[in-house]
C-alpha cells in the first residue's frame, strides 16, 4: 500500500472523492464533514450543520455540489464553492446511511433505518420515489454507473436490485410530473416506479454493503457473517458466484477497484483486504493497530482508494504505477503489460521488444521499478521489489525489435541494480551494505564496501554512483573507493543529469536540488504540489506515449532574465503575450521590479512596483492619481531614503504632515519655513507643535510667551531667568508674588540649541537610482523598426523610466514634475548604447573617451555572496554553523550528530560564536556598520577569492586549561565550583573544531573524563544533602569510588566512603574500601593508617548491620538519572553525546548528566574536525 495522505480526526463515516479535483470529503461522527485537499495535504473548509453523526456523503460529478445524509434524519445539499447549505430535504424518518448522487439525473438515492429507499429530485428539491420492501435497517444503495439499477443492502439479511427505468420514462415526459403531486401519496407504499428486480439472499446476517461492477453484470457484498460474496445477474435472474472469506468480523465495506480485477473490502477487525475477482482468493492484508474500519471510497477517474477508520482516513493506492523507463538517444525502453517495449520519438513508432516474467503468484507491485540500458551490449536491466528487491538481466535481439521469444533471464537479489560501465553493472546488497560489480554472465567481478547506510544507488558517470542514504546523497568511486561528493539533502525519488553530465537535478517530493557534479549545491526549488522544446514526450500511468506541446515562451522568458539576455528580454516583452499576476509577482521576486513597471496599468500597483524599483517620478504620478494618505506617506519614506528632500516635502504637504514636515525642515536647515510651521501651529491653536517649533528654532522668547498662554506660569518664568531674559522675569515674578519656584542649586545650566544641519537647503546627496538596464535598449524601439505599436510602447517604457532627471528638482518645484508629467528627453541617441555597455566583458579595461553621457551615474557593483553563507555552505561543522550566524542549521546538525534536543546552555555559547567571528567597522556617521568576517589563519599574502573557515572562540586548549582547574577544585573539596566546570567543557565540546584525527580522539576522551566527573560530584553533592538517609548516604559514596577519577581523587573518595560506612557499623563494606584504598599505595600517610586501622577492627567482627544495593564483586555502572546500579546483563540506554547510561525508564528524557541530549536518540556522531568529513 502507498499512503499518500493520511489525517486524524473523530471516527470518519463516509467519504467521496471529487471527479476532477484533488480533493476529498469525509463525514465524520462527529457530526463535521471536512474538505481535505490530498495532494497538498491541508484542510480547506469545515461544513457542520447536521446534527449528530454524518454517515454518508457524495460529490456530484459536474457540478459543484455535493449531498449528506446524517443522523438528525436530513439530507443537505450543498454547494462547495458559495461554502453554505442549499437546502434540506426532509422525509426520512431515521438514521440516512448512505446518499448518492445519480451520474446523469438529477436525482440523490438514499438509504435509511426506517427501512426505506428514497430518490429525490435536487433541482425541484422533492421525493420522486420511496422503495420499500426491505424489513430492516437499509445500509446502503447506489445508482448503476451506466444502467436504471440501484442496489441496496439491508441488515434483513438481503441485497435488493431495483428497476428505476420507468421514473427515468416518467422524468424524460415532464407533462406526467404535474400528476406527481396527486399520486404521492398513493406510491408512497409500493409505487410502479421503481420494482424490485432480484432478491439476493446467502448472507447469514445483516448485510452493510453492496456495490456494483463498473462495467460487468458483477455484484459485490459484504455483511456481519464477516463473509464478501459476489453475484452475477442477467436479464432474468441473479445467483451467488462465490464466497470470500477471511475477515475476523462485520464487514463494513466492499467495492471492485475500477482498473484491476480485484476486490477491496475493509472491516471492523481492523483490515483492508484485496482479493483476486478471477482466481478468488485474498492476494494482501493491510491492518492498523487500533481501529475499526467503517467506509471505502475510490476515485472515479485515478487508481486512489479511500478507508475512513475510527481515528480518521488514508488515501491510498493498492500500487506503483509508474512504468519503469530508460531514455537512450532518440528512443524510450519501457515496461507495459509483462512487455519491455520500444519508442522511437521520430518516428513516433513503438514495439514490443521481449516479454519480461512476472514473478511470484499474482501479487501487487511487482511490477519492475527502474530500468537500466547499456546501448553497446543492448543488455537491459529491471529491478523490482519482489523478495525484498531483486534484478533480471535480459539481452534484447539486434534484429529483432520486434515481439522476441521468452527469455530465461539472468536473475539476482539486490535493493537496485544499474548499468555502471559498458558490461558491468552495480547491484546494491543492502544487508552487508556494500556494491557488487557483475560482469554480464551474472558474476561478481568485484566488491566495494559503502561509506554510508546506503538504500538505493543511481547513476553517476562510468565506474562512479550516486548512493542515497536518509538525509544525504554521496558520489562514490568504485576503482578508487572514495567520496568524490557528498549534499544533504531531503529523501530523493528521482536523479536526472544534464547532457553533459556537469551538472545533477535530485528530485524529492516537495523539492528539486541542483548541484553540479561533484555535488557542490547550486540551488533549490521548492514546490508544494508533488513534483513532477516545445513538445514533451511522456508515458502515462496506463503505459501510453503521448506528445504533449507546450508553450514555452514564459520559461524562456525567465532564462533569458536569469542569463542576463537582455536582448531576448526586450524582443519577447515587444512581441509576445507575456501578461498576468504570476508574472508580475515573478518578476518584483527576481529583483526586475522596472521591467514588471512595464506589464501594469493598475495605479496601484504601479505605484508599488516603482517604489520598489525606485522610480520616484512613476510613484508621484501614481500618487496623484491614488491620492490616499498611505500612499503619499509611502512615497515620503522612499524619498526620504533617495534623498529627495523635495518630494518628501510635498509628500508631507499632500498628507497635512505637521510634525514630520518641521523635523524635515530642521535637518535640512529650512529655518524660514520652520517660522512658517509656527505660524500654522499657532493659526491651528496646536499648543504642543508651537512649542515644537519654538525648541527647533532654538527660539527662547516664543517658548516663553506659548508657556505663558498655556498657563503654565512657573515654566514660563524658570525658563525665561535661565536664560537670562531680565525684563520678563521682572513681570512673571511680579504675577506669581511667593509661589514663585525657586532654581535648583548646585546645578550649572546649559544651553538647548537646535542641531546644525548637514546640509542647509536642497536635496540631500541623492541616492542614484541606476535607469533600468531595459530603458536604453527600449528608447529605441521606435526608431528603425516599423512597428505599429511604437508609440504606445515608447510612452510607456521610454519617457517615463527616466528618473535621473528627477534629481535636479529643487525644494518647491515639486508641481514641476506633476505638471509636465514627462520630463524632455536630451540623451536619446545614445539610449542604445546602454545594451552594448553591458555586455562588454567585466575584465576588459574601458578607455575613459567611451564613457558615455550618463556616468555620472554611481552603478553599485553586484553584491558577492556574504562570507557567513559560504561558511554554511561548505561545512558540516555546527560550530562553523553557529559562527555564521545560522544558528537553526547549527541546531539541526547537532541533534543529528548528537541527539541533543536542550539548546538553553548553549544559548550565550551560540551568540559568542558569532560575535568571535565577526568584526565591525564604523564607515563614517550617517552610514550603517560594516560587518566583517574573521577568517582562521588569515594573512596578507591570502587570495581574496578563497574564504578561509571562521575564527573560532572556542579551542581545545582552553577546554585543557578548564580540565585542570576542575581538578584543583576537585582536590580541595569545591565541589560546586568544580561541577560547574566540568559541565561547562560538557557543553563547549560540541563547538570545538580540531584540524588532526588524533586531535578528534583527544576530544571524544575529554567526554569520557569529564562524563564520569559530572556524574560522580553530581552523586556526590546528592549524598551531602541526605542527612536523615545514612543507607542512602552509604550507597551514594560507595558509587562514587566506582567513576573513574584520577588516583589522588579516587583515594579520597575510598577514604570518604571508608570513614562513611564505619561510622555507620557497615564494617565489611568498610573493610573493602579500606582494601582498595591500601591497594592505590596511597601517598599521604594518614589515609594508610586510617585503611589499616579500619581493616584490623573489621577482622575482629566482619558484619554489616544494614543492607546497601551495593556489590562490588558483579560489574556495574551507574544510572545517570536515578543513581543506581546497572548490573552486567540487565537492559539500559544510553546518552548519544556522553555516553552515560541510563535505566530503561529513562528514555527519551534529557540527559542529567550532560543536559543536552535526549537519552536513547539516534545519532550520527560528534563531528568536530574538517579531517573526519574529507
Amino acid at each position: 500500500m502507498l499512503t499518500k495522505f493520511e489525517t486524524k480526526s473523530n471516527r470518519v463515516k463516509g467519504l467521496s472523492f471529487h471527479s476532477k479535483r484533488p480533493w476529498i470529503l469525509a463525514s465524520l461522527h462527529s457530526g463535521v464533514i471536512q474538505l481535505w485537499d490530498y495532494r497538498m495535504g491541508t484542510l480547506i473548509d469545515k461544513f457542520d450543520e447536521h446534527d449528530g453523526p454524518v454517515r454518508g456523503v457524495h460529490f456530484h460529478k459536474s457540478q459543484p455540489l455535493f449531498v449528506s445524509g446524517g443522523d438528525d434524519y436530513k439530507i443537505k445539499v450543498w454547494n462547495y464553492k458559495m461554502h453554505r447549505c442549499l437546502f434540506t430535504l426532509l422525509g426520512h424518518l431515521d438514521y440516512i446511511r448512505t446518499v448518492h448522487f445519480h451520474h446523469e439525473y438529477p436525482w440523490v438515492v438514499s438509504a435509511s433505518d426506517d427501512q426505506t429507499i428514497r430518490i429525490w429530485n435536487w433541482q425541484s428539491r422533492t421525493c420522486i420515489s420511496v422503495l420499500t420492501g426491505h424489513n430492516h435497517y437499509v445500509m446502503c444503495a447506489s445508482f448503476h454507473p451506466k444502467e436504471d439499477l440501484v442496489v441496496s443492502a439491508s441488515l434483513d439479511q438481503t441485497i435488493r436490485v431495483w428497476d428505476i427505468s420507468a421514473l427515468k420514462k416518467k422524468t424524460v415526459s415532464p407533462a406526467d410530473d404535474l400528476l406527481r403531486l396527486s399520486q404521492m401519496n398513493t406510491d408512497l407504499f409500493g409505487g410502479v416506479d421503481a420494482v424490485v428486480k432480484y432478491v439476493l439472499e446467502g448472507h447469514d446476517r445483516g448485510v452493510n454493503w453492496a456495490a456494483f461492477h463498473p462495467t460487468l453484470p458483477l455484484i459485490v457484498s459484504g455483511a456481519d457473517d464477516r463473509q464478501v460474496k459476489l453475484w452475477r445477474m442477467n436479464e432474468t435472474k441473479a445467483w451467488e458466484v462465490d464466497t470470500l472469506r477471511g475477515h475476523m468480523n462485520n464487514v463494513s465495506s466492499v467495492m471492485f477497484h475500477a482498473k484491476q480485477d480485484i476486490i477491496v473490502s475493509n472491516s471492523e477487525d481492523k483490515s483492508i483486504r484485496v482479493w483476486d475477482v478471477t482466481k478468488r482468493t485474498g492476494i494482501q492484508t493491510f491492518r492498523r493497530e487500533h481501529d475499526r474500519f467503517w467506509i471505502l471510497a475510490s476515485h472515479p477517474e485515478i487508481n486512489l482508494l479511500a478507508a475512513g477508520h475510527d481515528s480518521g482516513m488514508i488515501v491510498f493506492k493498492l500500487e506503483r504505477e509508474r512504468p519503469a523507463f530508460v531514455v537512450s538517444g532518440d528512443s524510450v525502453f519501457y515496461t507495459k503489460d509483462r512487455f519491455l517495449r520500444f519508442y522511437e520519438f521520430s518516428t513516433q513508432r513503438d514495439t514490443q521488444v521481449v516479454p519480461i516474467r512476472r514473478a511470484g503468484a499474482g501479487g501487487l507491485n511487482q511490477s519492475p521499478k527502474t530500468l537500466s540500458y547499456s546501448p553497446t551490449e543492448n543488455a537491459v536491466l529491471l529491478c523490482t521489489d519482489v523478495d525484498g528487491g531483486s534484478y533480471e538481466l535480459y539481452f534484447i535481439p539486434k534484429d529483432s525489435i520486434g515481439r522476441g521469444d521468452m527469455q530465461d533471464a539472468k536473475r539476482g537479489v539486490g535493493g537496485s541494480a544499474l548499468f555502471v560501465a559498458r558490461n558491468r553493472f552495480a547491484v546494491l546488497d543492502k544487508v552487508h551494505n556494500q556494491i557488487l560489480v557483475k560482469n554480464l554472465k551474472n558474476e561478481v567481478v568485484k566488491k566495494s564496501p559503502l561509506p554510508v547506510a546506503t538504500d538505493a544507488i543511481f547513476y553517476a558517470g562510468t565506474g562512479n554512483l550516486l548512493c542515497r542514504a536518509e538525509d544525504r546523497v554521496i558520489i562514490f568511486d568504485l576503482q578508487q573507493r572514495i567520496i568524490l561528493g557528498d549534499l544533504q539533502t531531503p529523501f530523493v525519488k528521482y536523479v536526472v543529469w544534464s547532457n553533459d553530465m556537469e551538472s545533477v537535478a535530485l528530485l524529492s517530493k516537495h523539492a528539486i536540488i541542483i548541484a553540479s557534479k561533484k555535488l557542490v549545491h547550486q540551488c533549490t526549488l521548492h514546490e508544494t504540489i508533488r513534483v513532477s522544446g516545445n513538445t514533451i514526450f511522456c508515458l502515462d500511468r496506463d503505459g501510453k506515449n503521448r506528445a504533449v506541446v507546450i508553450d514555452a515562451t514564459e520559461y524562456v522568458f525567465k532564462l533569458s532574465l536569469l542569463r542576463k539576455r537582455f536582448d531576448h528580454v526586450m524582443s519577447m516583452i515587444r512581441n509576445s503575450q507575456l501578461c498576468g499576476q504570476a508574472m508580475i509577482a515573478y518578476l518584483q521576486q527576481k529583483g526586475f521590479p522596472e521591467v514588471a513597471l512595464h506589464f501594469v496599468k493598475d495605479e496601484r500597483t504601479r505605484f508599488n512596483l516603482a517604489l520598489e524599483s525606485g522610480n520616484i517620478q512613476i510613484a508621484v504620478a501614481s500618487a496623484t492619481a491614488i491620492d490616499e494618505k498611505d500612499h503619499w506617506y509611502r512615497l515620503g519614506v522612499e524619498a526620504l531614503r533617495q534623498g529627495n528632500a523635495g518630494i518628501v516635502e510635498y509628500a508631507y504637504q499632500r498628507t497635512k504632515n505637521f510634525e514630520r514636515l518641521s523635523f524635515l525642515y530642521l535637518i535640512t536647515g529650512n529655518l524660514e519655513k520652520l517660522s512658517k510651521m509656527l505660524k500654522i501651529a499657532e493659526v491651528k491653536n496646536d499648543v504642543m507643535g508651537q512649542f515644537h517649533n519654538a525648541l527647533y528654532l532654538g527660539d527662547v522668547r516664543e517658548r516663553v510667551k506659548i508657556l505663558e498662554n498655556a498657563g503654565h506660569l512657573p515654566l514660563a518664568y524658570i525658563t525665561a531667568s535661565l536664560h537670562g531674559l531680565q525684563d520678563v522675569t521682572e513681570r512673571l515674578a511680579a504675577e506669581l508674588g511667593d509661589n514663585g519656584p525657586s532654581q535648583p542649586e548646585g546645578k550649572t545650566p546649559t544651553l538647548l540649541r537646535p542641531p546644525t544641519p548637514v546640509m542647509c537647503g536642497g536635496d540631500w546627496p541623492l541616492l542614484r537610482v541606476m535607469r533600468g538596464i531595459f530603458e536604453g535598449g527600449l528608447d529605441n524601439i521606435g526608431r528603425g523598426v516599423p512597428d505599429e505599436d511604437d508609440e504606445a510602447v515608447d510612452g510607456d517604457w521610454g519617457e517615463e523610466l527616466d528618473m535621473v532627471d528627477v534629481d535636479g528638482l529643487q525644494n518647491g518645484d515639486v508641481t514641476a514634475v506633476l505638471e509636465d508629467g514627462e520630463v524632455p528627453e536630451e540623451n536619446d541617441e545614445e539610449g542604445g548604447w546602454e545594451l552594448e555597455d553591458l555586455e562588454l566583458p567585466p575584465e576588459a579595461e574601458t578607455p575613459k573617451a567611451s564613457v558615455n553621457a550618463r556616468s555620472s551615474v554611481f552603478v553599485a557593483p553586484t553584491p558577492g555572496m556574504p562570507v557567513s553563507q559560504i561558511w554554511t555552505q561548505k561545512s558540516s561543522l555546527a560550530a562553523e554553523h553557529a559562527a555564521a550566524g545560522n544558528f537553526d542549521t547549527a541546531m539541526r546538525l547537532l541533534n543529528r550528530q548528537l541527539g541533543i534536543r536542550n539548546f538553553a546552555p548553549l544559548r550565550s555559547l551560540f551568540l559568542d560564536l558569532h560575535a568571535g567571528s565577526h568584526s565591525y567597522l564604523r564607515a563614517f556617521s550617517s552610514a550603517p556598520v560594516i560587518s566583517l568576517a574573521v577568517e582562521k589563519g588569515w594573512n596578507e599574502s591570502a587570495s581574496p577569492n578563497v574564504r578561509l573557515p571562521p575564527a573560532l572562540v572556542f579551542n581545545f586548549s582552553q577546554l585543557e586549561e578548564k580540565l585542570k582547574a576542575g581538578y584543583k577544585a576537585t582536590t580541595s573539596g569545591k565541589f560546586t565550583e568544580a561541577l560547574r566546570l566540568f559541565i561547562s567543557i560538557l557543553h563547549t565540546i560540541p563547538l570545538i573544531v580540531v584540524e588532526t584525527r588524533r586531535e578528534v580522539d583527544e576530544v571524544k576522551e575529554l567526554i569520557i573524563i569529564v562524563k564520569e566527573y559530572v556524574l560522580g560530584l553530581q552523586m556526590e553533592l546528592k549524598r551531602r544533602e541526605l542527612k536523615d538517609n545514612p543507607v542512602r548516604q552509604q550507597e551514594l559514596a560507595a558509587y562514587f569510588t566506582h567513576c573513574n577519577l584520577q588516583m589522588p581523587h579516587l583515594r579520597l573518595a575510598l577514604q570518604k566512603a571508608v570513614t562513611i560506612c564505619y561510622n555507620a557499623k557497615n564494617l565489611a563494606t568498610a573493610a573493602n574500601f579500606a582494601r582498595r584504598l591500601l591497594e592505590t599505595n596511597p601517598t599521604v600517610e594518614n589515609q594508610a593508617k586510617t585503611a589499616r586501622q579500619v581493616l584490623a577492627a573489621a577482622e575482629r567482627n566482619m558484619t554489616d548491620s544494614s543492607q546497601l544495593n551495593y556489590d562490588f564483586r558483579n560489574p556495574f555502572v551507574i544510572c545517570g538519572a536515578t543513581y543506581v546500579p546497572i548490573y552486567r546483563g540487565q537492559k539500559d540506554v544510553s546518552c548519544p553525546y556522553c555516553s552515560s547510561r541510563f535505566v530503561t525508564s529513562q528514555e527519551g528524557q534529557i540527559c542529567t548528566v550532560c543536559d543536552l541530549a535526549v537519552v536513547g536518540a539516534d545519532a550520527s556522531g560528534l563531528l568536530c574536525s574538517p579531517s573526519q568529513i574529507r
